[in-house]
């Protein structure tokens, strides 16, 4: 649930969602949503009049707030990124994020029109931008992305960009989808592009929305059929077949990614 307009008075209590650059501001050291009324933001008093309700957590609104790059300097205050929330196995409130981060994203990109120039105005009725100098409408971009575990005998395989090498975590295999492109013709060359092989045996298994900054992981489960791993040394610098019994470190189950490895587990066991 998005709601551009709505009310709430300045007494009641919601959760606040406080962007600061692309950190959200918190009391705690634990990641978790501000619980606050609306005047008692003192600190972000002057960005209240572009605030967006995301959902609902706890039976309480939820209401993200932007206060672009401006840097939050108070000792009752800290900041958290994205990825504590999802490191945090919170599920609900990093979906609550996720949703919040892709809008904050949509409206600090659009703020001029693409096509004339002029300043972009907030739909009251949809989640959208429109221009009143030339009629053109922009909407929250969301780009799909495939992400696949490939299975051969009873082995995984498993491969680290740059990011993932940065954090010593090992995961399966995704990329973006081309124009003109199925999600199935994407998984394939993906996959060939990547780690030099082929698969086979495709089956789709579920999708996940991402906020790094706005995709949507469609997830596959796939078996290998053949060729040899060569990586592209670009976005893959390594891959190898893991035993399913000998697993490194990899992504929790609260992403798609996580529960891909986990049903392949389930499978081969």
């Amino acid at each position: 649930m998005i709601k551009q307009t709505f009310e709430l008075a300045e007494d009641q209590e919601a959760y606040w969602l406080v962007f600061s650059g692309e950190r959200i501001v918190s009391t705690t050291e634990k990641p978790q949503f501000l619980r606050s009324t609306a005047n008692q933001l003192t600190f972000a008093q002057a960005y209240l009049d572009q605030t967006v309700q995301i959902g609902e957590h706890d039976g309480l609104p939820c209401i993200a707030v932007d206060m672009q790059s401006e840097r939050i300097e108070s000792d009752d205050l800290t900041t958290h990124s994205l990825r504590s929330f999802f490191l945090h196995n919170q599920a609900e409130m990093f979906n609550i994020v996720a949703r919040a981060w892709q809008i904050v994203v949509f409206r600090r990109t659009h703020r001029y029109c693409g096509r004339c120039g002029d300043r972009m105005r907030q739909v009251e009725w949809e989640m959208a931008l429109h221009c009143h100098q030339c009629g053109h409408r922009c909407y929250p971009r969301i780009s799909p992305c495939v992400i696949v575990a490939i299975r051969k005998g009873n082995k995984l395989l498993l491969a680290q960009g740059p990011s993932q090498k940065e954090r010593k975590m090992w995961s399966i295999l995704a990329g973006f989808v081309e124009s003109g492109e199925s999600l199935e013709q994407a998984t394939h060359r993906e996959v060939f592009e990547e780690v030099g092989i082929k698969i086979k045996n495709l089956e789709y298994f579920g999708s996940q929305p991402w906020p790094f900054p706005h995709s949507l992981m469609v997830g596959y489960l796939a078996e290998y059929e053949e060729g040899e791993i060569t990586v592209d040394g670009k976005e893959i610098h390594e891959a190898y077949w893991c035993d399913i019994d000998d697993l490194p470190f990899v992504p929790p189950n609260l992403s798609i990614a996580g529960r891909l490895i986990e049903e392949t587990v389930k499978r081969l066991k």
